[in-house]
């Protein structure tokens, strides 16, 4: 099971996180749809931390399913499998994969609580396994690898109850949908129609849909100013895309972070190196010395940072510019910086390094 890590992957948005998958022989990621609600183009990460810019290609809202298409992506790893004759019952064993709280990739375990349990107009897989946000648009899998449901919620107070889109449900989105390009598709959930113009009645039979399905999230003034920051850096920001107002990415090994701090300042860091055993003196010394201005060089928990720090009405000055030039010219720094603490101090690499291969 756990070469199935590589069917499964990270659904990142400007306003969190999710899980994705992709199933034998079709090549689109399958998610939520509330994952990726308000945006038509996401971020996708693999299991390598390798990131994709993907297109969300079929929305159902009423189902809450989705199809992401990656350009040039091809499926040749998966072990994830569609069977319609797949056997479900109460008390089979499931487990859930994903990615919860955004964090790394996990598996947890439980047994099917109800096949069959209404919830508005639909029917849900029930199951005790451990659920959480992230989790959702993750794969619920048997044993043997076969998909049994899509994880799409949690109730917030109650413990070890998670629900699951029935396979077969899925299965019906994947068949009905014939489409190779990459453009922006509603699906009626009445007549099982596609639309691709803002509407608000199914061109087909005439069925309400809600207009705001084809509405992206208005990005606010500093999420502008910073991805065109990161758009100068050589990267489409939609792959740093981590939260709200929030960035995360590698810049070669580094992992770069750029937020908000307390609704007053735009800050950019890094963590880059743990403090070695040794030669503490010789590097403490140059960790003071003003070597790397305009940022500075800090330890936190044994970790070595690099940071940035600038007033958030600075960026509406006639300092924007240089602000924008110094958080491009960070991650580069930062790149440079984790190999010259490992080569001349005996630094290994922070947890949150990217191995370049």
């Amino acid at each position: 099971m756990e070469n199935i890590r590589k069917s499964i992957f990270k659904i990142i948005t400007a306003s969190g996180t999710g899980s994705g998958f992709v199933v034998s022989g079709i090549n689109h990621v399958i998610t939520n749809y509330h994952v990726v609600a308000g945006e038509k183009t996401v971020a996708v990460e693999d299991y390598k931390k390798d990131r994709y810019v993907a297109n969300v290609i079929m929305v159902n809202p009423e189902v809450d399913l989705a199809m992401l298409f990656i350009e040039g992506f091809e499926n040749k790893e998966t072990e994830i499998t569609l069977d319609e004759n797949v056997l479900i019952s109460n008390t089979s064993q499931v487990y859930i994969h994903g990615y919860p709280f955004g964090m790394p990739y996990t598996i947890t375990e439980g047994i099917v609580s109800s096949t069959s349990q209404p919830m508005g107009s639909r029917h849900y897989l029930q199951t005790d396994a451990a659920v959480n946000p992230g989790n959702s648009g993750g794969p619920m899998l048997n044993a043997a690898g076969n998909l049994v449901g899509v994880t799409t919620s949690k109730f917030t107070e109650a413990d070890n109850v998670g629900f699951g889109i029935k396979h077969l449900d899925l299965i019906k989105e994947i068949r009905d949908f014939s489409f190779s390009d990459s453009a922006y598709r509603v699906k009626c959930n009445s007549c099982d129609s596609y639309t691709e113009k803002e509407t608000e009645f199914c061109s087909n039979c005439g069925n309400d849909m809600d207009i705001s399905i084809w509405e992206e999230f208005e990005k606010s003034h500093f999420a502008k100013f910073t991805e065109e920051a990161l758009t100068e850096l050589g990267m489409n920001p939609v792959l740093g895309r981590a939260g709200r107002d929030f960035w995360e990415f590698h810049q070669g090994s580094a992992l770069i972070r750029v937020f908000v701090f307390k609704r007053d300042y735009l800050v950019a860091t890094s963590p880059m190196n743990n403090l070695p055993k040794q030669n503490l003196e010789e590097l403490m010394e140059y960790l003071l010395k003003d070597n790397v201005a305009p940022y500075s060089l800090g330890v936190h928990d044994n970790k070595i940072f690099l940071s940035y720090r600038a007033h958030l009405s600075d960026i509406f000055t006639e300092q924007a510019a240089t602000i924008k030039e110094d958080i491009k010219n960070l991650a580069l720094k930062a790149d440079d910086l984790d190999d010259f603490f490992m080569d001349t101090y005996g630094c290994e690499m922070a947890m949150e390094a990217k191995e370049e291969i």
